[in-house]
């Protein structure tokens, strides 16, 4: 086997069952196998047994439900349809698949367990949960045991395992991985941008650079994914010089950025407030010839708003997006009301509202909060809250979360509306949302203020049964 001299102090683990598709089946068919065959009455009443026993301990662990399988349902008769048939319905439930899986595995009563139900996508599952659980040689030796399920270890698994174990910032490790099976197995180009990935992610962006060398040795040109990958690490480190410098290197290339990696570098350099360079990079990707997205477009209205461009913002928005037949969506409405309500444009910020309503794209509640924001800012403006609130509950359907709550009593706090802030403050409470402390210290501050007793002493009472004290 391929690393099991390597990590042999690991074979006598039980590894973490492969996670299975949920049965189809109506539960008015009769039970069957995975290949079809209807189970005997004694299957039948076996596996209603053993849901049964693992029904009752659901809340205890792994061990648990062993030990009651183990008390309960040791005369049972185990076979394969038995535990093929259990192991399907379980789904998604993976502590009875494997409190089942190590029962059945260690009855010592001739059973073994059959490879039919085990494809690459399930073992692909099992080996990025134990990576993620933070099991990387169980991880690695799953993969060498795939023979064992009837699978192959080959460039597609190796990369399975590579990957998961890079997502998981296991860099060095990864490659130690690599290093045994290389010679045993090929790589593609796939293999080498997990790696270049994986070491941007733990900012060694030297190493990623050297592995594209390494990938070109191979005979396999980095695309624009190995490059953006790299652009992005360096726009995180604000290495801005480094970013224009492989742009050029691309286009020397013939490896052409492509409209994502042209909006991550935009949007980069906004976050750093450096609008005007920003803007920049959108002249740079239009004059390559590089079409623009709604995602870019929603990125260039928010830069726009932010660089105090509030008239080519509303532009790109009522005029280039339509006119070079780029849709909006749910974020490009969300965008362009957040800034109009920036600039205290409560009129235009409402057209664009009915205007997304009219095209059937549902506002959510981040399409609200810049409006109520905006009118909670300004006394005497409490019918506009109330009918944005009679929208959002009525013509869109929502309901509050913590923010919206908390922007609102805040909000109306400000205002001197501290009965109404309370009411929201009760029906949050009341909808089992526990408030901010922040909050409830400004309410608490404000109905003391203004002699609120009753509405004082159910506020401490909250701050101490929330355990929001300081």
């Amino acid at each position: 086997m391929l690393l099991r001299g390597r990590w042999c102090c690991y074979a006598g683990r039980t590894l973490l069952p492969l996670p299975l598709r949920r049965s189809s089946s109506s539960s008015t068919r009769p039970n069957r196998d995975p290949t079809g065959t209807a189970l005997t009455a004694e299957e039948e009443a076996a596996v209603e047994r053993i849901k049964s026993s693992l029904f009752k301990a659901r809340k205890g662990s792994v061990e648990e439900l062993v030990r009651s399988l183990g008390a309960e349902c040791s005369e049972i008769r185990l076979t394969g349809g038995v535990a093929d048939s259990l192991l399907l319905r379980f789904g998604d439930d993976w502590k009875s698949a494997l409190g089942f899986f190590q029962w059945a595995h260690s009855r010592g009563d001739g059973y073994a367990h059959t490879p039919g139900l085990v494809t690459v996508d399930t073992v692909a599952k099992s080996i990025r949960r134990l990576a993620g659980a933070r099991r990387w040689r169980d991880a690695i030796l799953l993969f060498d045991h795939l023979e064992d399920m009837g699978l192959e270890r080959n460039m597609e698994t190796m990369n399975v395992l590579l990957d998961a174990l890079c997502k998981e910032r296991k860099v060095e490790l990864a490659r130690e991985v690599f290093a045994m099976l290389s010679p045993h197995i090929a790589a593609d180009a796939y293999t080498f941008n997990i790696f270049v990935h994986g070491w941007c992610s733990v900012r060694r962006i030297d190493e990623a650079m050297w592995t594209i060398e390494e990938m070109k040795a191979k005979g396999f040109p980095p695309t624009v994914i190995t490059y953006t990958a790299v652009l992005e690490a360096y726009c995180k480190q604000r290495k801005f010089r480094r970013v224009y410098e492989i742009l050029d290197s691309m286009g020397s290339q013939g490896c052409h950025p492509n409209v994502i990696t042209y909006t991550m570098i935009m949007t980069s350099l906004a976050k750093c407030e450096m609008f005007e360079e920003a803007l920049s990079v959108s002249d740079r990707m239009r004059s390559s010839g590089c079409e623009p997205d709604t995602m870019f477009y929603n990125s260039l209205i928010n830069l726009l708003g932010k660089a105090g461009h509030l008239f080519e913002a509303t532009q790109v928005f009522r005029v280039e997006m339509p006119r070079n037949s780029v849709a909006r969506n749910l974020a490009t409405y969300n965008t362009m009301i957040s800034i109009l309500c920036q600039y205290g444009r409560d009129d235009d910020a409402l057209d664009v509202l009915r205007e997304m309503e009219a095209q059937s794209c549902k506002p959510d509640l981040q399409t609200y909060q810049p409006l109520l924001r905006l009118f909670l800012s300004r006394r005497g403006h409490g019918d506009a809250v109330h009918h944005l609130l009679s929208k959002l509950f009525n013509k869109s359907g929502l309901g509050l979360d913590l923010d919206t709550y908390s922007l609102l009593i805040h909000g109306l706090c400000r205002v001197g509306e501290t009965d109404w802030a309370y009411r929201l403050y009760d029906e949050m409470v009341g909808s089992e949302i526990v408030p901010r402390r922040n909050t409830c210290e400004l309410l608490l501050s404000e109905t003391q203020r203004q002699n609120m007793e009753a509405y004082v002493e159910r506020i401490r009472n909250d701050i101490i049964s929330f355990g929001l004290c300081p």
